[in-house]
């Protein structure tokens, strides 16, 4: 089931800052610390379960497992990427319910035509203001629990312009969104406009490298809005250190002393193994 802190979180003011996560390693990371959320984002999970682009490749089903099973090892809620919601509207109904089912917090579900394309990438276009409308209303229809939040997300910005991406915000909110997400506004002046023209909670994308500044927690919260994600900092960080030590191994024949590394020992316990030995100790009879 939905985890409630996060809809008591946003009555009280309070603000969100949720790291990407996109396999088990780093959702089992990230759970150690005292984030309010977790991100899974939908870039990072597709790369690292198929190594491909997120153009609309992945299905309802690489990402609903995968999901799951982040939900099922982790504590901290989570905010979980839908992409169009996987189609038409009967998508839409299956996947709330999947995604609620999953034990996920909040689903991001975006206004993209399918097949979508990440956000902060060209050529992104939009459905029509009504149908996505319509996946707000069968979102928000075919929740079981209203502790879990529908962020409506739109891609407006990019191909239609700054005052469309708002429009469809504000519609969004009437519509029942929990949650508004303009995606890549392009100066902290649009976030500014976005923040003073939507009456709603708003969320916004920290892409390192993407179109919209990167700005603080405490800088956001006082522009007006209440949740950021940071969905590449993880694989972007593990992709650095991954090239970092696989050259170091190839340029010396072994690891140098210059790679930082997590200790084994600590990772063992941070995926379970504790509770294996444990098992074994009272079960196996291995001293």
């Amino acid at each position: 089931m939905a985890d409630p802190k996060i809809k008591q979180a946003l009555k009280n003011g309070e603000f969100i800052l949720a790291p990407g996560v996109f396999d088990l390693i780093s959702a089992l990371i990230a759970d150690t610390m005292d984030f309010k959320a977790l991100y899974v984002t939908g870039y990072g999970t597709v790369a690292s379960y198929l190594g491909l682009p997120d153009a609309g490749i992945a299905t309802y089903r690489d990402m609903v497992e995968r999901i799951g099973q982040i939900v099922k090892r982790t504590k901290t809620p989570v905010i979980a990427d839908a992409d169009t919601g996987y189609g038409g509207l009967l998508n839409v109904r299956y996947t709330i319910e999947g995604y609620e089912d999953a034990g996920v917090t909040a689903i991001q579900i975006e206004d993209q035509e399918f097949p979508k394309k990440c956000g902060h990438t060209p050529n992104r276009r939009v459905v029509q203001l009504d149908d996505m409308l319509r996946k707000i209303e069968v979102a928000v229809d075919s929740r079981r629990s209203t502790d879990f939040l529908i962020i409506a997300r739109t891609d407006a910005r990019t191909a239609l312009g700054l005052d469309e991406a708002i429009r469809r915000g504000q519609a969004f909110a009437k519509a029942g969104a929990d949650i508004i997400f303009v995606e890549s506004p392009e100066s902290v002046e649009e976030m500014q406009t976005i923040a003073q023209a939507i009456d709603a909670p708003l969320f916004a994308n920290m892409v390192n490298g993407g179109s919209t500044p990167l700005l603080g927690a405490s800088i956001l919260h006082t522009m007006g809005y209440s949740v950021a994600i940071h969905p590449t900092l993880g694989f972007l960080a593990a992709g650095a250190a991954l090239k970092n030590a696989y050259a170091d191994l190839l340029a010396n024949g072994e690891t140098s002393g210059g790679i930082d590394l997590y200790p084994f020992a600590e990772f063992s316990k941070l995926l379970g193994f504790q509770d294996v030995w444990d098992f074994e100790k009272k079960y196996a009879q291995v001293p």
